[in-house]
């Protein structure tokens, strides 16, 4: 038998209500699908899209739905990048920090976001309204620096134009919204 050992951060302290609402929320996603292991990937797709995370227990219930070990449906959601295993921000930023865009100052940018609201790459903002990562590449060093936010591209980012997306997506751009 193998053991995991994985973190879920605060999902191990969830309740059974929360649990409860998990299970009814996958449920129908779940559904869709016949119970077939090619079918992982997509489950694990739109539960993501679902929560903006793959909560544990989604991934339990979707492995045993397939028939698949737990440990065969963690691999692939850590293999793949665009899983992610913690909450994300209701808007979640890709800072890509590849050669063109580090060369155009994206560590600026970075540096902007933490200013206004708090965080840096691989955190969430308390409330839940901002996560931030940086990517290796976006296929778009034309537009460098560049950063995505919610699918949206947003090219030749300044700290100024930083500031103003911030704003577009309800932050407020006049100091951090954590402690941080």
């Amino acid at each position: 038998m193998a053991i995991l050992l994985w973190d879920w951060g605060d999902e191990a302290n969830m309740g059974e209500e929360t649990r409860e609402r998990i299970r009814g929320d996958v449920q129908p996603i779940i559904d869709k699908y016949p119970a077939e292991k090619r079918y992982i990937l997509p489950i694990m797709q739109d539960v993501q899209k679902r929560f903006n995370y793959l909560p544990k227990e989604a991934l339990e219930i979707a492995a045993a739905y397939v028939g698949a070990p737990v440990s065969l449906v963690y691999s692939m959601a850590t293999f793949y990048k665009a899983f992610s295993l913690v909450p994300r921000g209701r808007v979640h930023f890709r800072m890509c920090d590849g050669t063109a865009c580090h060369i155009k100052s994206s560590q600026v940018i970075l540096d902007e976001i933490h200013k206004c609201i708090g965080i840096r790459p691989g955190e969430t903002t308390p409330d839940g309204q901002f996560s931030l990562e940086t990517v290796n590449c976006l296929g778009a060093c034309a537009l460098a620096p560049v950063l995505v936010a919610n699918q949206k591209v947003h090219p030749k980012v300044t700290p100024a134009a930083m500031r103003e997306i911030i704003k577009q997506y309800g932050g407020l751009a006049d100091g951090p919204t954590s402690d941080a």
